[in-house]
């Protein structure tokens, strides 16, 4: 598993980590049960601050992505692999908003109104 952050974006960097653990939960590279590098580890491996990766890692719990237990760590939840199956249709859904000229922006707003 590889984390992705970039220090010169605007997006804070514990929105970065739990983007990139949920793009590898989403392109099934991390599954149910898979085990996510203790949060200590994390943090000095890409230098950031280790409340900034507890802030990723509780974000995703708050998301049903991973469970965090004490001695176990953060692991990815069995309520996650839904969205692994998403995937394939989340990738035509965009490839069919972009043939019809529908900016990503808008699809996302779309999607947005459609949550209840």
């Amino acid at each position: 598993m590889l984390i992705r952050i970039d220090a010169d974006s605007a997006r804070p960097l514990f929105d970065q980590v739990a983007a990139s653990v949920r793009a590898d939960v989403l392109t099934g590279r991390l599954g149910p049960g898979d085990r996510l590098p203790a949060a200590r580890e994390l943090a000095d491996a890409l230098e950031i601050n280790l409340h900034t990766v507890l802030r990723a890692y509780q974000q995703l719990r708050d998301e049903g992505l991973i469970d965090l237990r004490r001695g176990r760590g953060a692991v990815v939840a069995a309520s996650a692999s839904p969205l692994a199956e998403l995937s394939q249709d989340i990738i035509a859904l965009v490839a069919r908003a972009a043939s019809l000229g529908v900016s990503s922006t808008t699809l996302a707003a779309l999607i947005k109104e459609t949550d209840a």
